[in-house]
Formats: structure tokens, C-alpha cells, sequence
């Protein structure tokens, strides 16, 4: 994206706790901070958002209903945003009513923060004319699937009772609906008339046969409702400064400046002349550097890479054959093609996500897959005779199949380790092929595939974000999968409103999909980045963007 000039008291302790961390600085007596997470923004439109640069600017410009802020002890919590408090009520059919009310907020060009701001937001993000990546976040909203088929957003079940209670009904209780929805970057608010003012100035300063500039394309004409305001925007940095109509005190930086890199290598050159105050992503020297350290671990990322079988296809229909290929796969050799951080996967749902005081979900759940190497001959044995017993003589028999990637990064080597795998343990030939990201999700979604890549990710930080994906009338269930029996049992994690049942609901669950082997898990992989040891306040979601707003310089 280019940014073209032509176009002119929920949770009430922990906000105290933060800001006497933060101390009592008024506007602009913080720092001036510089950071790099990232190339230059390719969307600043909030429901289109998916590169770590446009979230992370985007949640300093916007704020939701909660916001994500630093724990001060390297951690996050959530805590209340533009809504000042929230009320719940579980109705008689199960479904369950949310009721924000809105604190006396307003829109950098004074206008006050509404609730109709919410559900214009939250309508467009569900409309399937948007095309959002980002919709299916809104998929646990009453009325999503009807208000899509029909394409009538009056369905879905988000309203504004007057100008500052928001009301939102869901299909049950979820857990993560105010820590990961209501923080996420594509639940933002926007203003619909500022929006509108934008397009059509686009339209009308497009010349002849030139397609319009989008609306967001001069981010210093956007109004916005967080701490701060684009001043300066151009191809090599986007300098904020504070939001002198934002509701809070404002102890962090008086000006945050992006710079943006094409690489990791060009932002760690940043880092070093210290251009710039925190950094990511590191370089792979950096990061073998730091892998050195028997004391270091990388940050988990929410997304566990894998290989989805087509099970409406012929070939993948059948069970047995799904889990030959599986058993004949080594993830330990896989790991050596995908960077230093990758680990083999011990189920769908990666490291990271959170589930009590015992640990996270996966440390709680333990492994489902077997990845000793010990035992791989074993595996390699009962693949080739599972293939037998599914009427194949030979891998052969099968045809020649196709592994559809994502043409990027080290997924091209993982792809041909793994179809050599399969070739050298069951004789399968299986020709890799890369794609752009646009066609591969094409041929997912349109079914036109056998096999493929694939990095599966959570909307949210909870296994459940994970799971649900994968019920029988799931617009993103990819790989056709169904089973009555496990569409049950995330309809009761639904609606389980006592976390420790839930929690083992969710287990069981992942337990059934992995022993479908509708889809391999792959490999994990972790991440790193640096901040100057004399700043605080500093924090990566971990959904993968930053927040830099209440950095600090650090006190003895």
C-alpha cells in the first residue's frame, strides 16, 4: 500500500494498577518513541486488517470495547475500553444478551463516541458483500448465519438501544467473547459518515478509468477514537500523535512514529542504529543467537501448520486412508525445514493457549500425537498396512495426487519433505505445488483440492477458536468434515457456563477431530522480538500485533 496525498467499570482495579505503573503524566510529557513491526501498512480499513503492521496502528488509532493492555509483569490483561461497564443476562432459548454502556467518549473531530458506531462496524463486518477475512469472529452472534444468507444485516443481533448501550445477543455463552472479540482490530468502531465523506471523495478525485483510492488511503483525514491521530504519513513512516480528545490520561509516548521495513533484516538494521526503540521481526541470525541460550524459549504463535484432507473428496473420504498418510509422516525431520523456532505438533491446538493455573491448554492436555522417534518405524508399519486394508496394493494405486501450498517463507521445503515422506514410506506420488495465498484459499474453499498446507489459526486466543471451525455447517470447515457427534459437543461447550467442564469438553473434542485425521498437524512455531531495556509498558497481543501506548521510560 502506498499512502497517495491526494486526498486532502469492568474491571476497574486493573485500570487503577496500570496507571499508577504508568504514573500520573498528563498529554504529551511522555516520550517520543520510535518502533518497526513491520512493512508499510497495506490496509488501514480495520475489517481487512491482517498484516501485524495495519493491526498494530490500527489498535493505537481505534479503540473497542475492551482494550488489551500490559499486565507490568510481561503478561496482558483485558480491561474496559469504550465501554465502562458490560451486563449479561442468559435468556430462555439459550441465547445470552450482552449490555455495553458506553462511557462519555469522543471522536477526534469532537463528535461523541455512539453505539450506532458499533453496530455500523460490526454490520459491515459481517456482511458478506464486505469479503471480510475477519467475519466468522461475528459467526457466534444470534442472527450471523441468517443476516448472511439473506444478506440483511438488520438480522444480526447487534443494536443500539440509544446512543450509549450497545446490545449484543449470542447463541451461548463463550468465554472469549469480551477478551478476544471485543479487543479484536476488526471489531473497531467506525463512523459511517466519515466512511461515506471518504469513499466519495475518492470517487470524485479519481481521474477517468482510474479505480478510486480507498477511503482510509490519507490517514490523516481519518477520524479516529483511540490515543492517538495520524500527523505524518508516507512510505517510510507513519508519526501519531496523541488524541487530545481521547477520555484518558495519557502517560506514554507524546508522539509514536512506525517506520516501516521490507524485511527483518532491514528492521533489525534499524534496531541497531537505533532508529527505532522495539523491533520485530528479528532476523534468523538473531533468533539462532538467542536459541543458543538453554534459558531462552520463543514466544508461541497462535497457528499450528498443517495438512488438510479433502474428505469430500474420493480419495480422503476414506479414513483409513487419511491416517496412513498421517502415521507415515516424521514431524521431527519436518521441523528442520521450517526455522529455528518450529517445533512438532502434539495436537491441533497450538502452545500458548491459555487454560488455568496448571498451565496453558496444551501442557494441560498433553500430547495426541506421537512424534517419538523411536517409535516411527512402528507408524511407518501400520501406515502401509492401513493403506492395505483400504484396497490399495501400493501407494501408486492412489493416482497422482497434488499438495497445494502457500508459495512463501520455508513452506515450499516443508512440502517437499513431506510428499517425499509419503513417496518413500507408501510409494504415494504427490506433486507439491505453490500458490499465491488468494489461490489457495480458493481452491479450499471451493472444495478443488486434495491436500494442502495450511496454517490454522484461532480468531482468538482460546481453544475453542480453534475447534469450532470444523462443525459440519462451518463456512471455513474446509475440509468437508462432519460428524454429528462432535457438532454435539461444541454445541455443549457452547453453552457451558462452568470453565472446568468446558475446558475438559474441549479437550474431548480436539481429542475426536485428531482421531478423524481429517487434518495432520504439522509443526509450531514461536517468535521474538526486542524492546530497549529502558522502556516498560510494552506488550505483543498474542494474536500478533503490539501495543506501545503506555511506554514508559523505566525508574530505578
Amino acid at each position: 500500500m502506498r499512502f497517495r496525498k491526494r486526498l486532502a467499570a469492568l474491571v476497574l482495579p486493573a485500570v487503577l494498577c496500570i496507571s499508577l505503573l504508568a504514573g500520573c503524566a498528563k498529554d504529551g510529557e511522555g516520550v517520543a518513541l520510535s518502533v518497526c513491526v513491520g512493512p508499510e501498512p497495506q490496509t488501514l480499513d480495520p475489517i481487512y486488517a491482517r498484516e501485524i503492521t495495519d493491526q498494530t496502528v490500527l489498535t493505537h488509532l481505534y479503540e473497542n470495547l475492551m482494550r488489551v493492555v500490559s499486565d507490568g509483569s510481561g503478561g496482558t490483561t483485558v480491561v474496559s475500553g469504550m465501554a465502562k461497564s458490560v451486563d449479561t443476562e442468559k435468556n430462555h432459548d439459550g441465547t445470552v444478551t450482552y449490555t455495553f454502556r458506553l462511557r462519555s467518549a469522543k471522536w477526534s473531530d469532537g463528535r461523541a463516541v455512539r453505539a450506532s458506531d458499533f453496530v455500523y462496524a460490526w454490520r459491515r463486518l459481517a456482511d458478506p458483500a464486505s469479503g471480510s477475512p475477519y467475519a466468522s469472529l461475528l459467526s457466534i452472534v444470534s442472527g450471523y448465519q441468517e443476516a448472511r444468507a439473506a444478506g440483511d444485516m438488520d438480522l444480526l443481533q447487534v443494536s443500539a438501544k440509544n446512543d450509549s448501550t450497545l446490545v449484543v445477543v449470542l447463541d451461548g455463552y463463550y468465554d472469549w467473547f469480551l477478551t478476544q472479540v471485543c479487543t479484536a482490530p476488526a471489531t473497531m468502531p467506525l463512523r459511517q459518515d466519515v466512511v461515506l465523506r471518504l469513499k466519495d471523495a475518492g470517487i470524485r478525485a479519481a481521474g477517468e478509468g482510474e479505480k478510486p483510492a480507498p477511503w482510509w488511503n490519507d490517514p490523516k483525514l481519518l477520524v479516529t477514537n483511540g490515543p492517538f491521530c495520524v500527523a505524518e504519513a508516507d512510505t517510510d513512516a507513519l508519526r501519531l500523535t496523541v488524541n487530545d480528545r481521547y477520555y484518558g490520561d495519557q502517560p506514554g509516548p507524546r508522539e509514536l512514529t512506525f517506520r516501516f521495513a521490507a524485511n527483518a533484516e532491514e528492521a533489525w538494521t534499524l534496531y541497531d542504529s537505533k532508529t527505532v526503540d522495539a523491533v520485530w521481526p528479528l532476523p534468523q541470525t538473531r533468533m539462532q543467537e538467542l536459541a543458543a541460550d538453554e534459558g531462552w524459549t520463543a514466544i508461541p504463535t497462535l497457528g499450528t501448520y498443517s495438512a488438510v484432507f479433502n474428505c469430500g473428496d474420493g480419495i480422503f473420504g476414506d479414513p483409513l486412508v487419511r491416517e496412513a498418510l498421517q502415521l507415515a509422516i516424521d514431524r521431527n525431520a519436518l521441523v528442520e525445514t521450517a526455522g529455528v523456532t518450529a517445533r512438532p505438533a502434539e495436537g491441533l491446538v497450538p502452545p500458548g493457549v491459555p487454560e488455568n493455573e496448571e498451565g496453558d491448554f496444551r501442557t494441560v492436555g498433553g500430547a495426541l500425537l506421537d512424534n517419538d522417534p523411536e517409535t516411527y518405524g512402528e507408524r511407518r508399519d501400520r501406515a502401509r498396512e492401513l493403506l492395505s486394508e483400504a484396497g490399495y496394493d501400493s501407494g501408486s494405486d492412489l493416482g497422482e495426487l497434488e499438495y497445494l501450498y502457500e508459495d512463501k517463507d520455508s513452506n515450499g521445503l516443508t512440502a517437499q519433505a513431506l510428499c517425499q515422506q509419503w513417496r518413500d514410506v507408501l510409494g504415494v506420488h504427490v506433486t507439491p505445488r505453490g500458490v499465491t495465498e488468494q489461490e489457495l484459499w480458493a481452491a479450499l474453499r471451493s472444495g478443488s483440492y486434495t491436500v494442502a498446507g495450511v496454517e490454522l489459526t484461532g480468531n482468538g486466543n482460546d481453544a475453542e477458536c480453534f475447534l469450532s471451525t470444523w462443525t459440519s455447517h462451518d463456512p471455513d470447515n474446509v475440509a468437508r468434515y462432519e460428524n454429528s457427534a462432535y457438532d454435539t459437543l461444541m454445541a455443549i461447550i457452547a453453552n457451558a457456563p462452568d470453565g472446568t467442564a468446558r475446558m475438559g469438553c474441549l479437550h474431548d473434542a480436539e481429542d475426536l477431530l485428531i482421531s478423524d485425521y481429517i487434518l495432520a498437524p504439522l509443526y509450531t512455531s514461536g517468535t521474538a522480538w526486542e524492546v530497549r531495556d529502558t522502556l516498560t509498558g510494552a506488550f505483543r497481543d498474542a494474536r500478533g500485533w503490539f501495543g506501545f501506548s503506555n511506554v514508559i521510560t523505566r525508574t530505578a
